[in-house]
C-alpha cells in the first residue's frame, strides 16, 4: 500500500534537503486535520473535499512515513434536499383529469365529436332496425323454434348423462350402471312433470292473450317471442346487427410476444436475454413497448433486424416503428400500430381554412405515423424532393408553394419542367413562372428561366452587401428580419423558388449548365438572405442531377424509390446506416416519404392533400391578398416587358467591340457593358479585375467562348498580358444562334 502523510510534509525537515517539489492534489474524501495548526490555510474547503500532499517515496527504507487512510474510502449517500424532493414527487404524480377535461376548447371539441359519432351510429342501426334485423329475425325464429325445444327435449330425458351410462357399460361395471341409471329415471319423471306443467301453463296464458289481451299486448308479446326465438337461431358466423364501426385487427401484445421477435431475430442469447424497463402499454393506436437488449447489442442492431422483428411480432414492417433512447446505447422503443398508419390519408389541407399565413413560423403540413401534427419550415434552407413517378411528389411539393402564396409578402418564382396542369393556377401570383422547355408562340421558357435565376442571382449578391450596410437598429447582426422582408422600400421579400423536375432543365443541351451552375450558387448561398430554394426530381442520378447540385440542399424529403441506393442519393450518403430507406415505403402510400434534415430529428410525414380544386381556391385567396397588400409584381402582374434574352449577352458583347479591335481584355468589356446597359450590368463594373473577367467568362460560356491572354496596355502605356475575348469567337456564336432559330 502506498504511504502518505495526510497532514502534510514534516515541519521539522531541513529546506535544504528537499529533493523535490510535491504538489497537493485532491481526493474524494479525508478525516479533519488534527490540530488547527495543520488545516489547510488561505482557502475554502468545500464539504466532501481533502488534500493531502506525497512524499518523495522513492527510498523504499524512508523512514518517518505514516499509514494514511484509504485511497477509495467508502462512498456517502446524500439525501436529497426538500425541494428537490418535491420537484420529483410533482413530475411523478398524474394529474387527477385529463387535458381535455380541463381544457375548453379540448372539451368542446369532445362534446361535438361524441354527439357526432354516437348520432350517426343511433341513426345507422334506426335505419336498419326495420329494414334489416326485423327480416332476419323473422328468418332465423323457426331455427330458434328447433334448437329450443331440440334443448327443452334433451334436458327431460337427460341426455347430458348418456356418455357416463354408456362408458359404465363399456368397463363392465354394473354396479355404477345401475346407479346411474336409477338417477336417470328420478330425473326424467321430475322433469316430465315440469315440462308438462310448464306447457299447459304457456299454452293457457297465449289462450288468454290471443282471446283477452289487448292489441298493442299481443303484439308485444308475439314480437318478444320472435325476438327470442329469432335470436335463439342466428348463425354463429353471421351476427344479427352489422358493426356501424368498422374495427381493425388489434394484436394483443405481450412480452411473451417480444421476447419471442427478438429471439427470431438473433438479438438475444442463451444467456442473456431482453429486459423490460417499462410496462408494456397502448399509445394512441398502437402498442409502445421500451426494452433494454444484451449488453453488447446496440440500436444500430435493432435496425439491421427491423423486418425479423416484424415477422416475430406476426405484423406487417410498416407496422412497427423503432426510436433511440439517449439514455442508453442498448435501449430500444418500438410503436407497434395496429394496422399500416402509412396507408391512411392524412387528409385535407388545413391551409383550405386559413386565412393566411406567416411564411416565417411553421406551417401544416403533414403528420407522422402517429397522427402527431409535422409543421415545416424553409428558412435559411434548400430543400430537395426526389421520388418515382405517381407517388406525389408535385402534390407535397405545391403544398409548401401553397402556403408560401397565402403570404402575400413571399416572392414566388415558379418553374415545371413537365409541363403539367399541377402548377398552371400559380400563374395568378408568381413573380416569375415558366412550364415546360420546348418554345411556344415565341416564349421560350428555359430562357426565361435562366433570365430569372440570373436576377435572382445579382439580387442575392445585392442583398448581402445591403443587409451589410444597414444600421443595426434595423438590421441586428447583418441578418434579414421579417420587418425587413416586409418593407417595400428594401425589396427584400422572402423569395421562395421551386422547380419541378429540375433533371429536364438540366439536361437541356444549350443552357443545361448555366442552369446548374445558377442553381447550385442559389442553393448554396440565397437561403441565408431570406432565398430558399426547394427542387423536385424523379431522377435523382449524377447524369440528371449531379451530385454537386444534390449536396447544397440541407433538408431532404424522399417519398417511394426504387432501391436503398436511390434513397440514399435522394437523403443523402449513410442515411440507409441510420435506418432510412424510403424503398421500403409501399405502392400505397401516396405522398408519404421521409424527412430529413429540416428539423433535428429525421421521420416520417405523410404531407396533405391539396388537390386542384383546393389548390385553385387557396391561389384565388392568394391573388385577393397579393392585390389588396401591392405585392403582386412580375408575370402575375403582366411586367413582361423587362425580361430579356437569355443570349442577349453576345448581342451586347457585339455591340460594345471596335470592328478593328479583334482582342479585347475582359475588364474593358464589362465596363463598356456597364455603360451600355447600366441597369443590366451595372453591378459588374463594382467588381474587381479579376472578379470581372470570372463574370464575363461565366455569362459567355454556355455558347463556347473561352477567354485566353490578350496583350494590351494599360491607361499607362505599360504592356501587360491579360484575361480577354477574341471578337471573331462572338461572332461565331452570333452566327451559330441566328442559324438555330432559323433552324425552328
Amino acid at each position: 500500500m502506498t504511504e502518505m502523510n495526510v497532514s502534510g510534509p514534516p515541519t521539522d525537515a531541513p529546506e535544504e534537503e528537499t529533493t523535490a517539489e510535491v504538489l497537493p492534489f485532491k481526493l474524494k474524501k479525508t478525516p479533519a486535520p488534527a490540530s488547527a495548526e495543520e488545516a489547510p490555510a488561505e482557502r475554502e474547503v468545500k464539504p466532501g473535499e481533502w488534500e493531502a500532499e506525497l512524499p518523495d517515496t522513492e527510498d523504499p527504507e524512508a523512514e518517518g512515513l505514516t499509514e494514511g487512510a484509504d485511497v477509495d474510502p467508502p462512498k456517502e449517500v446524500y439525501p436529497p434536499s426538500i425541494s428537490e424532493w418535491m420537484e420529483v414527487r410533482d413530475k411523478a404524480r398524474q394529474p387527477v383529469f385529463p387535458d381535455w377535461v380541463k381544457l375548453p376548447d379540448q372539451r368542446k371539441a369532445v362534446r361535438k365529436w361524441a354527439v357526432r359519432h354516437y348520432s350517426t351510429m343511433l341513426g345507422y342501426h334506426a335505419w336498419r332496425l326495420p329494414c334489416v334485423y326485423t327480416p332476419k329475425l323473422l328468418a332465423y325464429s323457426p331455427r330458434g323454434a328447433w334448437r329450443w325445444s331440440s334443448a327443452v327435449g334433451q334436458w327431460v330425458f337427460d341426455t347430458e348423462g348418456r356418455a357416463l351410462r354408456l362408458a359404465s357399460v363399456l368397463d363392465e361395471d354394473a354396479a355404477t350402471y345401475l346407479k346411474l341409471s336409477r338417477q336417470r329415471d328420478a330425473r326424467v319423471r321430475l322433469r316430465s312433470v315440469v315440462a308438462t306443467v310448464s306447457s299447459i301453463v304457456g299454452l293457457t296464458v297465449a289462450l288468454l292473450l290471443w282471446v283477452m289481451a289487448p292489441t298493442w299486448l299481443l303484439a308485444l308479446s308475439i314480437a318478444t317471442l320472435t325476438t327470442g326465438l329469432g335470436l335463439g337461431g342466428v348463425p354463429a358466423d353471421k351476427p344479427l346487427i352489422d358493426r356501424a364501426k368498422v374495427t381493425f385487427r388489434k394484436r394483443k401484445l405481450s412480452s411473451d410476444i417480444v421476447i419471442r421477435a427478438h429471439e427470431a431475430a438473433k438479438l438475444t442469447t442463451k444467456d442473456q436475454t431482453i429486459a423490460f424497463p417499462r410496462p408494456i402499454g397502448r399509445d394512441g393506436d398502437g402498442w409502445r413497448v421500451i426494452v433494454d437488449l444484451p449488453y453488447g447489442k446496440t440500436f444500430e442492431d435493432a435496425l439491421g433486424a427491423h423486418a425479423r422483428l416484424a415477422s416475430g411480432m406476426d405484423i406487417a414492417p410498416t407496422q412497427l416503428f423503432l426510436d433511440k433512447d439517449e439514455t442508453s446505447g442498448r435501449r430500444v422503443s418500438y410503436w407497434i400500430a395496429d394496422r399500416d398508419p402509412l396507408a391512411v390519408p392524412a387528409g385535407r389541407t388545413p391551409l383550405l381554412g386559413a386565412t393566411r399565413v406567416d411564411f416565417w413560423k411553421p406551417f401544416p403540413w403533414g403528420v407522422d405515423e402517429r397522427g402527431n401534427p409535422v409543421m415545416a419550415t424553409m428558412l435559411w434552407l434548400s430543400l430537395l424532393v426526389g421520388a418515382v413517378p405517381r407517388q406525389g411528389k408535385t402534390f407535397s411539393a405545391r403544398t409548401i408553394a401553397l402556403a408560401a402564396a397565402l403570404d402575400p409578402h413571399v416572392r414566388l418564382i415558379v418553374f415545371d419542367g413537365k409541363a403539367s396542369p399541377d402548377w398552371r393556377g400559380f400563374v395568378h401570383v408568381a413573380h416569375r413562372i415558366g412550364f415546360g422547355i420546348v418554345p411556344r408562340d415565341g416564349f421560350d421558357p428555359v430562357e426565361h428561366l435562366v433570365n430569372a435565376l440570373t436576377e435572382l442571382k445579382a439580387d442575392v449578391e445585392d442583398r448581402y452587401h445591403r443587409l451589410s450596410e444597414l444600421p443595426l437598429h434595423i438590421c441586428p447582426e447583418g441578418k434579414l428580419t421579417p420587418e425587413i422582408s416586409r418593407d417595400k422600400k428594401l425589396n427584400m421579400p422572402l423569395t421562395l423558388v421551386v422547380v419541378d423536375e429540375v433533371q429536364e432543365y438540366l439536361q437541356h443541351p444549350t443552357h443545361g449548365k448555366l442552369i446548374l451552375e445558377l442553381l447550385v450558387y442559389l442553393a448554396r448561398v440565397a437561403p441565408a438572405v431570406g432565398v430558399p430554394v426547394m427542387l423536385s426530381t424523379q431522377k435523382p442520378d449524377d447524369t440528371a442531377c449531379p451530385s454537386v447540385l444534390r449536396d447544397q440542399h440541407q433538408a431532404r424529403f424522399s417519398l417511394r424509390v426504387g432501391s436503398w441506393q436511390v434513397s440514399d442519393v435522394v437523403l443523402g450518403a449513410g442515411s440507409y446506416s441510420e435506418g432510412l430507406d424510403a424503398s421500403k415505403l409501399l405502392k400505397s402510400h401516396k405522398g408519404v416519404g421521409l424527412l430529413k434534415g429540416m428539423s433535428d430529428e429525421a421521420g416520417i410525414v405523410r404531407t396533405y392533400l391539396a388537390d386542384g380544386r383546393d389548390a385553385e381556391k387557396i391561389l384565388d385567396r392568394a391573388r385577393a391578398l397579393r392585390e389588396e397588400e401591392g405585392t403582386l409584381s412580375g408575370d402575375a402582374a403582366g411586367e413582361t416587358n423587362k425580361s430579356r434574352a437569355v443570349d442577349a449577352i453576345l448581342d451586347d458583347t457585339a455591340a460594345v467591340l471596335g470592328r478593328r479591335e479583334d482582342k479585347v481584355w475582359s475588364e474593358t468589356i464589362v465596363d463598356r457593358l456597364a455603360e451600355f446597359a447600366p441597369t443590366v450590368y451595372g453591378e459588374w463594373a463594382d467588381l474587381e479585375g479579376r472578379a470581372k473577367a470570372d463574370q464575363l467568362a461565366a455569362a459567355l460560356k454556355p455558347y463556347g467562348i473561352t477567354a485566353g491572354q490578350v496583350w494590351g496596355k494599360t491607361e499607362g502605356g505599360k504592356g501587360a498580358n491579360r484575361r480577354g475575348i477574341e471578337r471573331q469567337h462572338i461572332i461565331e456564336a452570333i452566327t451559330q444562334r441566328n442559324k438555330k432559330r432559323a433552324d425552328k
